[in-house]
């Protein structure tokens, strides 16, 4: 199985501030369509094919893998990934949170595995390594405050 956890401010210094409402904005934004977050190309596809009162199915190519996710927002506070179709199976979890001194945090975490991979061999593994590094979900939590800022910049969010 992988587990992979990161957590950053949403407000370090030198940044434009934002409120738990305008992340939350770009959190739901970004379960919407995931292509306005990501990196341009690696996101090919994105469409909510169905929606309820309480979740929605999103269907997208993300670095080239065809993905099914039913998604769970917990208004202001969490976004649940939950994989139904495509190489990976388990939770995607996006979550606002305040630390000890009441600053807003944005954490990551997952856990996963692979279909038809061997729990815990080599492919595990590498995914395991490349979520760990500083390109994996780290640089994503970063990556969304930043186009989060930038939404609200040009008033697209």
């Amino acid at each position: 199985m992988i587990y992979s956890t990161a957590t950053v401010p949403v407000n370090p210094e030198g940044e434009t501030p934002l409120t738990r409402e305008q992340v939350w904005k770009g959190l739901e934004r970004k379960a919407r369509d995931a292509r306005l977050f990501l990196p341009a190309g690696v996101c090919t596809r994105c469409e909510v094919t169905e929606e309820s009162d309480t979740h929605f199915v999103r269907e997208a190519t993300i670095a080239d893998e065809d993905v099914r996710e039913i998604i769970v927002l917990e208004p202001q506070s969490k976004v649940t990934f939950f994989q139904a179709g495509g190489p990976r199976e388990g939770a995607i979890i996006n979550e606002l949170s305040e630390d000890d001194a009441g600053d807003l945090q944005l954490k990551f975490y997952c856990y996963l595995g692979l279909r038809d991979k061997e729990s815990g061999g080599p492919e595990e593994q590498a995914e395991q390594k490349q979520f760990d590094s500083d390109k994996g979900y780290k640089a994503a939590l970063l990556s969304t405050l930043r186009r989060t800022r930038e939404m609200l910049a040009d008033g697209s969010l």
